[in-house]
């Protein structure tokens, strides 16, 4: 999906190291339900495992032909056309890319994949991605408290949803 300077476009193999560099870093990672470093091994396995799967849409985000970000759209409900998504940025991404990513994918989750519902969770203390999805007009669904345990503590995780009707009339 291209509209002007943004582009979507499958995560193929090549990106990996790059993605990978992405989510390693301790200002992305930190807000990961799983935090350790990952390792180039566990990062192929994720990527072979997963990129045949016709329920996941991993995409590259991409600003003047530059992969900027990642974003993952995983179909739970397929029949329902209901789908997670999670999404970061490379460190180095400049102001206001955040927001560009978020309007590119959801116009790409409903347009071009015809969801009626993409669901989004945060760790409560994580309110840059609260504050984002509250931004894109998501509705703040759900408190799952001490859901998510990080190894040393509990933590809440605050669900979010957007339907294709919310979003066509926003």
């Amino acid at each position: 999906m291209t509209n002007n300077s943004v582009n979507l476009r499958p995560l193929q193999k090549s990106d990996l190291e790059l993605v990978l560099s992405w989510r390693n870093h301790p200002n992305v990672r930190r807000f990961m339900y799983t935090q350790h470093e990952i390792s180039a091994e566990e990062h192929r396995a994720w990527f072979d495992r997963t990129r045949d799967d016709q329920n996941r849409y991993q995409l590259i985000f991409e600003q003047q032909e530059q992969p900027t970000g990642f974003v993952n759209f995983n179909v739970v409900d397929p029949q329902g056309k209901r789908a997670d998504w999670g999404f970061y940025l490379s460190p180095e991404a400049s102001a206001g890319s955040g927001w560009s990513l978020g309007l590119t994918a959801l116009n790409y989750a409903f347009e071009h994949i015809y969801l009626h519902k993409v669901c989004g969770e945060a760790l409560a203390y994580n309110m840059p991605s609260i504050r984002f999805h509250e931004r894109l007009g998501f509705t703040r669904e759900a408190i799952l408290r001490e859901h998510h345990f990080d190894g040393i503590k509990y933590h809440d995780v605050i669900g979010f949803g957007m339907l294709g009707t919310e979003w066509s009339n926003r």
